[in-house]
């Protein structure tokens, strides 16, 4: 079963980062991410596939583009699944278009990442 890490809040930059620091040792993992490239470093080696979809919210405007590209990764599903939002305002939507039928026993929500968040002092 695939772990999936909903990113969300900040810049593409931030969310890049942070899922580079999520990344777990000795697992597959897969970023979904919107848009180009930002600056971050994050890019495509063996522990790490980084897949772009055009701008869009993938609940929204972008829906059948990512149930496509989702369809294909679960093919040969990674151990983990970063998928990037620009922020939360349509995560619930994202989290139940994760728990349909076809991706019961396929994926599994896990923790969620905000990089919109202020650091505590």
């Amino acid at each position: 079963m695939t772990l999936v890490r909903l990113v969300y809040g900040g810049d593409s930059a931030a969310r890049e980062k942070a899922i580079a620091r999520e990344l777990p040792p000795g697992s597959t993992a897969v970023a979904l991410l919107e848009g180009i490239a930002s600056d971050s470093g994050l890019t495509h080696s063996n522990a790490l596939s980084v897949i772009r979809i055009a701008p869009g919210c993938p609940c929204c405007t972008g829906s059948l583009t990512m149930r496509v590209t989702l369809n294909r990764l679960l093919r040969h599903p990674p151990d983990v699944l970063f998928m990037s939002l620009t922020d939360a305002s349509h995560l619930a939507s994202v989290q139940s278009f994760l728990r349909e039928e076809q991706y019961c026993g396929r994926l599994h929500l896990g923790p969620e990442l905000d990089c919109g968040r202020v650091p505590e002092i």
